[in-house]
């Protein structure tokens, strides 16, 4: 990931509602959530849930597909599994160990249901 995109995705999860939103579609896997269920989940008003959407979509950390009358977001998980690599990519100052918790948890993460 270029420093560009990184920024861009750091900056659309700087707000709480919007981090609490990726978390929930993270939460929910692949099959992710129509917009509907995202506003009653996180207590968002529909006009900032699609704000918030909007600003996620923009830094490539949630995509969108219409099914029927209903639109259903995900969380991009390579998008994610890049900007955590991005921010790992000069770790640890010659320290392996340091990294090893952040390590094992991105193994973890990566074995998510239909990944493995």
């Amino acid at each position: 990931m270029e420093q560009l995109s990184a920024v861009a995705a750091l900056s659309a999860l700087a707000h709480p509602g919007r981090l609490e939103i990726f978390r929930l579609l993270v939460r929910a896997g692949a099959g992710g959530l129509p917009a509907g269920e995202i506003s009653r989940a996180t207590q968002t008003l529909p006009n900032t849930l699609s704000s918030s959407l909007a600003i996620l979509t923009q830094a490539g950390l949630t995509r969108s597909r219409r099914v029927g009358r209903s639109i259903i977001y995900n969380a991009d998980y390579d998008v994610m599994g890049g900007l955590l690599a991005f921010l790992m990519e000069d770790c640890c100052g010659g320290e392996p160990a340091i990294c090893e918790p952040a390590v094992k948890l991105a193994s973890v993460l990566a074995c998510r249901p239909g990944a493995c």
